[in-house]
């Protein structure tokens, strides 16, 4: 049979209960605090964008009435008919308030060289985006977290003197440059490598349905992912190494050995979390990159994704165009850090306080 406690025993233990409720109402306060203060700061930067991106573009050389007329014979009428169909008659400050009012409202412009909603235009572009940057960005922050970590606990050694290195090396390589390489020696074919690979696009169209067309996309992949993955997974490695070895010196690692613990649960279990803060950014930042793509690789590669498009339109320039792409670019780089940020409080408690 059980019995209640005496009433010392309940007044002792009251204010436990009530200290660790004021306790957890405070944490989650703090931890409210800190998600209105990111989201705040994402929608100041996100109207900054709207400000950089209508007037960064308009520094850029050239008209486009002309360029789009060029080589059509094209009378003096015809061109203000076209600058007032597109607005560009209008003063600057004008057409930057219905910019950002349409902007606001979701609606990015119509296009000038492809007459179509810049909305639209980035909606059928954007799975072959996600498709290549989303399988590169999965590949290389999963090896350069696995390898960051090796190298990191076992510093020193050969493997990491050869891992760095290597990072180090392909940090510092252009990617576009890394690409025309790897067309020279895997699709053209230097010596005794045969050309294997495309040299360019997403696909045959040769026809195929079914298997036969996902395994075509995926030989067109090749070239392109990998020259994603060697220059990303630098970072990422580099980046988890360092954080790492901020982490190997602390006298909690030490406690966690002298109670017995393996030297890969200590590793895994305590090492690790600690160090994963600034390599969480590094991965959201990646993942913020899957919308961006990558301009100058998808060019290399005419990959038929959101940077193909962004260098279409400079090449006008198409300004509605370029402007809504950079709002999409910027805009997908800000809700990735935002959410890295939300998930801070959660990995280190500290950080909400």
């Amino acid at each position: 049979m059980t019995t209640a406690g005496t009433p010392a025993d309940v007044a002792r233990t009251a204010p436990v209960r009530a200290t660790d409720g004021a306790s957890r109402t405070g944490t989650a306060l703090g931890y409210l605090r800190h998600a209105a203060g990111k989201l705040g700061g994402a929608a100041v930067s996100l109207l900054a964008v709207l400000v950089t991106s209508f007037f960064l573009f308009r520094i850029i050389p050239g008209d486009p009435v002309k360029a789009m007329t060029h080589g059509v014979p094209t009378s003096a009428e015809q061109l203000a008919t076209l600058r007032r169909q597109f607005g560009l008659d209008l003063p600057l400050w004008q057409q930057f308030t219905e910019y950002c009012a349409k902007a606001l409202g979701g609606d990015l412009g119509t296009s000038y060289q492809f007459h179509a909603p810049v909305g639209q235009l980035i909606a059928q572009k954007l799975p072959a985006t996600l498709l290549l940057t989303g399988v590169a960005v999965t590949l290389y922050s999963a090896l350069g977290l696995w390898l960051g970590t090796r190298s990191a606990w076992n510093h020193g050694r050969l493997g990491d003197k050869v891992s760095t290195g290597l990072a180090l090396t392909l940090w510092s390589v252009p990617s576009f440059w890394l690409g025309l390489l790897l067309i020279i020696v895997f699709s053209v074919g230097i010596g005794p490598v045969p050309g294997l690979f495309p040299t360019g696009g997403m696909e045959s169209g040769t026809g195929e349905t079914g298997f036969a067309y996902v395994l075509d996309v995926a030989h067109h992949m090749v070239l392109p992912v990998l020259t994603l993955v060697a220059v990303g997974y630098a970072q990422t490695l580099l980046v988890m190494r360092s954080s790492l070895l901020d982490e190997m010196g602390g006298d909690y690692l030490t406690t966690a050995r002298a109670k017995g613990l393996r030297d890969d649960a200590v590793r895994r279990r305590h090492a690790v979390p600690n160090a994963l803060l600034p390599t969480v950014t590094m991965v959201f930042i990646n993942l913020g990159h899957v919308v961006a793509g990558s301009i100058l690789v998808e060019t290399v590669f005419s990959w038929p994704g959101l940077g193909g498009l962004f260098y279409q339109a400079l090449s006008v320039p198409d300004l509605p165009l370029v402007q809504g792409l950079f709002v999409v670019f910027a805009g997908a780089m800000i809700v990735a850090n935002l959410v890295a940020d939300l998930l801070y409080p959660l990995l280190d408690p500290r950080v909400g306080r």
